[in-house]
């Protein structure tokens, strides 16, 4: 049964507090993006806000408090940031449950798999570690990558650190293989998921389904996303 988790992409912290109450108790699992305006166009929380000066993330980084609502949720951090593995340790200090990497694909490749390999056993364990790829990756180097990573994060579009882009029928192709040649492995997908799509995505194997501005843009978002509950 595949999974719904609802996608904050805030440049406020006050909004992401906002959007967090509203869905305790609605969602377990909440996947929070963030961009750095280098790795890719966008900015959210906190780089849009000071980045590591940023008040709430100072404060979080200092180990003065948490996330909000820290023990209703489990945290999925999309990092979609040139920072990622450098920082690998401060972003831990977010609390995830899963975090995600953004490898350019093709580029480096020896350097990220020794960085997954070299992780403590600790972590392991306790954090799930993801990573992204485009619908235009070389499915061949993703495919490699996969047995060092907890799950594969299908982004819908080859535009990300935006909501509200058009899925790719390129990346449906690219789940139906992954799911037919690597037996076992688990997939989020991300970008573009609608109420129009969204049946589609499962069947061609989808475990986990990122669901961002088809619920945030409704009249009723949370209506929204028990809609999308509703179909798994």
């Amino acid at each position: 049964m595949a999974e719904i988790i609802p996608a904050i992409l805030e440049k406020n912290f006050n909004e992401i507090k906002n959007k967090l109450t509203a869905l305790r108790e609605q969602s377990k699992c909440v996947h929070i993006d963030l961009c750095d305006g280098v790795f890719v166009p966008s900015q959210t929380w906190p780089f849009s806000s000071g980045g590591l000066e940023d008040y709430d993330f100072h404060r979080i980084m200092n180990e003065e408090e948490g996330m909000p609502f820290w023990e209703d949720f489990d945290f999925e951090f999309d990092l979609m940031v040139a920072d990622a593995v450098e920082n690998f340790d401060l972003y831990m200090k977010l609390g995830p449950k899963r975090l995600i990497f953004h490898p350019v694909i093709g580029e480096n490749m020896e350097e990220f798999e020794h960085f997954l390999e070299g992780l403590d056993m600790y972590i392991r364990d306790n954090v799930q570690i993801g990573v992204a790829f485009r619908p235009s990756d070389d499915l061949t180097i993703v495919s490699k990558l996969s047995h060092k990573a907890d799950f594969l994060h299908c982004m819908g579009s080859d535009k990300i650190g935006f909501q509200g882009e058009d899925f790719s029928q390129k990346a449906l192709e690219n789940i139906k293989f992954l799911k037919q040649n690597l037996p076992g492995v688990v997939i989020s997908v991300d970008i573009g998921v609608n109420l129009e799509n969204a049946e589609s995505i499962i069947e061609a194997g989808a475990d986990r389904l990122i669901v961002g501005s088809s619920i945030w843009k409704s009249a009723d978002p949370i209506g929204a996303l028990q809609t999308f509950q509703n179909l798994v």
